[in-house]
Parts: C-alpha cells; sequence; structure tokens
C-alpha cells in the first residue's frame, strides 16, 4: 500500500525556511543524539534555528551540544563556501540553553529554565511563521514554555520523538495532554525507527558500511559522528528529514519525516489496584495507579515503584492514595514492585500487558485532540512492530545520499566558488 508515490516539495531543500528550535537529551542515555546533532548543523544553512536546548533524563548538558558545535567550527571555513547562510559558531553557541535536567513530578511541571524560558521568547517574537519545536528528548521544557506562556500554544509546531523519550516522562507528557489538547504535535513514538530500521540496507546501505564509507573521516563532523557511535542509529533524525523533505504542514503526506494518521483519544489506563497480567492497555500509552495507603499510613507516605530500570517515585495528594504513572515503550508485560514506608504497599507487587493499537482505530480521530498526529497502525507501514516505520525507510536512499553530500562539503572547500 503506497498513499504517495513522492515526498512533498515544500521542505527546507525546496526554498522553504523554518523556523527551528531543538530539544536535545544529547549526552545523556544513548549517542544518537550526537549523530542526529552533526546531521542537523550540516543542514543549518537551510533553517533557521532559533535555539539549542538540552533537555536530559540523565548525564546530559549543554556542553554536549557545544562540543559538536566545537567540531562545526572547525569544518565552518569549508562549509561556508557551499552557502553564506551557514550560521556562524558563535551564532550557535549563543542560542544554546540549558533546559530542565530531572524528569516532571506528578504536576507535570516544576520550575522555569533557560531552556523554557528561551522556547517563549522565541515563540513570542513578532515573525509570522510558526515556530517548529524538535524534542528529541525530555519534553519538560515544553510542558513549562505552556504553563509559563500559555498565549503561545498557536505559534508551536511540535514534532515529538516519543517511544522510549515518553518512558522517562510521562507526567510532563500528561500535563500537555490535559491541558493544551489544541497544540499542535505530531507523537512519534515508533516511526522515527525507520530512520535506521529497514529501507535498502544492502552494501554500501547498511548502518555500519555507511558510516565506515561515506562519514568517517569526512570534515571534523563526520569523524565526531563516528566516534560517538560506528553505525546509524540518528533516532531523532526525523523531526528535521520532515522540514527538509516532504509537506511540513501535512502530516498526513509523505515526507522524509514520515506520514502520520490523526490521533485517537490519547490511551490514558487508570487502575484503582494492582495490576494483573490479564489487564492491557495500549503501548506507548499512560498507565496510572491509583492506590488505596490504608487506615494505617503514616503522616508522610513514600512509595517507589519499579519496573524495569526505572525507579517512580510515587505520589501522595493527601486524598488517601498514592498514585504512579508508567508508560510502556514497546509491546510486553512488564512486572512492577513496590517499596514504601505503608505497609499496605510495601513489596507488593503487579503486572500490566502494553499491546498494540488496533489498525481500524484510526478511523476515529479524536475531536479533543485537533491538531495531534501519531504513528499509522496499518501493518502495511510497520516494520516488525514499529508502527509507521516504513514511511520513513522508504526514502532510506534520498535521505542518506543527500547526507553524504553535505558531509563532503565539510572535507573540502567548493572550489566552483573561488
Amino acid at each position: 500500500m503506497n498513499r504517495a508515490a513522492e515526498a512533498g516539495d515544500r521542505g527546507g531543500l525546496d526554498g522553504q525556511r523554518y523556523r527551528v528550535i531543538v530539544s536535545t537529551d544529547i549526552g545523556g542515555t544513548d549517542p544518537d543524539d550526537f549523530q542526529s546533532m552533526v546531521h542537523l548543523l550540516v543542514y543549518a544553512d537551510v533553517l533557521d534555528i532559533e535555539g539549542l536546548v538540552s533537555s536530559p533524563f540523565g548525564p546530559g548538558r549543554k556542553q554536549h551540544i557545544l562540543d559538536v558545535i566545537k567540531c562545526y567550527e572547525k569544518d565552518y571555513r569549508n562549509l561556508r563556501t557551499y552557502s553564506e547562510s551557514y550560521p556562524t559558531p558563535g551564532q550557535l553557541r549563543a542560542i544554546t540553553k540549558q533546559g530542565e535536567t530531572e524528569s516532571a513530578p506528578y504536576a507535570g511541571v516544576r520550575e522555569s529554565t533557560e531552556g523554557s524560558r528561551w522556547i517563549v521568547e522565541c515563540a513570542r517574537r513578532a515573525d509570522p511563521r510558526p515556530l517548529h519545536v524538535l524534542v528529541w528528548g525530555g519534553i519538560e521544557d515544553l510542558a513549562q514554555a505552556l504553563h509559563d506562556a500559555p498565549e503561545i500554544l498557536p505559534k508551536l509546531r511540535v514534532y515529538y520523538i516519543g517511544g522510549p523519550n515518553k518512558k522517562w516522562g510521562p507526567d510532563a507528557y500528561q500535563y500537555i495532554a490535559d491541558h493544551h489538547p489544541k497544540l499542535w504535535i505530531i507523537e512519534a513514538n515508533s516511526t522515527y525507527r525507520g530512520w535506521f530500521n529497514g529501507g535498502d540496507q544492502s552494501g554500501e546501505w547498511d548502518n555500519k558500511e555507511f558510516v565506515k564509507q561515506h562519514i568517517a573521516g569526512h570534515g571534523a563532523l563526520g569523524e565526531f559522528f563516528n566516534s560517538k557511535l560506528d553505525a546509524i542509529k540518528m533516532g531523532d533524525t526525523p523531526s528535521v528529514g520532515w522540514l527538509l523533505k516532504g509537506s511540513p504542514d501535512d502530516p498526513t503526506k509523505p515526507g522524509w519525516g514520515g506520514q502520520f494518521v490523526r490521533a485517537w483519544d490519547r490511551p490514558y489506563s487508570v487502575f484503582n489496584r494492582l495490576t494483573t497480567e490479564d489487564d492491557q492497555m495500549e503501548v506507548f500509552g499512560v498507565l496510572e495507579l491509583v492506590l488505596p495507603l490504608g487506615d494505617e499510613a503514616s503522616g508522610k507516605p513514600t512509595a517507589q515503584l519499579t519496573v524495569e530500570n526505572q525507579m517512580l517515585v510515587g505520589h501522595a495528594p493527601g486524598d488517601g492514595t498514592m498514585r504512579f504513572r508508567f508508560c510502556p515503550k514497546a509491546i510486553a508485560t512488564y512486572r512492577y514492585a513496590i517499596h514504601s514506608n505503608v505497609a499496605a504497599l510495601d513489596h507488593k507487587t503487579g503486572v500490566i500487558t502494553a499491546i498494540a493499537p488496533r489498525p481500524e482505530i484510526a478511523w476515529k480521530p479524536s475531536s479533543r485532540f485537533p491538531n495531534w498526529w501519531t504513528d499509522d497502525p496499518l501493518p502495511d507501514f510497520a516494520t516488525g512492530e514499529h508502527f509507521g516505520a516504513q514511511t520513513v525507510s522508504r526514502w532510506r536512499l534520498d535521505y542518506l545520499r543527500d547526507f553524504e553530500e553535505r558531509l563532503n562539503c565539510t572535507a573540502a572547500p567548493n572550489n566552483a566558488a573561488r
């Protein structure tokens, strides 16, 4: 099944200029953000990059963005011979900001950060164009910006790499879904995986072979890319591809960043008890456990829920319950255990089963979320369990060839420009 033969022509590579802020967990738990930042910077001449925000869950910080800019600085002289629109390294450093470094509490927001304030400042500018916010990591700074300045919502166009990132930030996500349902947002929980899964991976197009032949040793940026991971991952890059080639104003149309459907009601499963293996929820949905504390709860009840590699801190709102939120990142059965100073919860265990959405669910888009798009659940567009991935991987040779050409520009000047 093929909805369109070619990508649209409204992208940055076709002369459109989009305002962009990137929020990234670069330097955190996965090296792929370094790769995606390299890719972003070699296309910096066709995008108006207004902000680079460090929004990690782990050890990543603003300095990791600056490390990539340092490599860009070494290649800048060559890049500039191909396009005078490349920003200076100093301009990029000036718009690099530190965002939130912790997952949001149950309320979904905490306090403003340099990063969240920068999102607000950019959104308030008189520029009539929308502001595209590409969320590669924590969505906390976006949630905080919307909380502090809700009037900026109509100006924003968000592409959120969800999946594992949503797993680490369910409270900030749920805050946005509950309080800002009219936000224009693409929630890509699995479509993004098409950048490195599926498509033609024969010969030089293999994830490792492509890096070996066409990235390693190509300028300081190419060498930096290879040093972080010697195979293509670039899990956040589809958000950039979305703006480079396609129809960014219409997520239902094909492009390098994928092809999406209008979202159904955002899955949110609430249980007032410990769940069992028979209990099911939609993968990438949010599970909320609302557990009674019982009559013997202490004055300051505390609890932690351990599931996979996460330790979730419970929220006690004072109504006699303890609440936990969890987002499963894959179709699987998840077992959890609770430790608490409350006898009714301590050492209790439970199970929840995450299942795929039914394909027909996309036939009923939500009226509550009129500008929300997500992965197409039709099996035709899936690669294994990764729904929508083929809507990205179908363009693999196109976007890799183009990336190769860009990296070649870092290694040698444009002699024709002399």
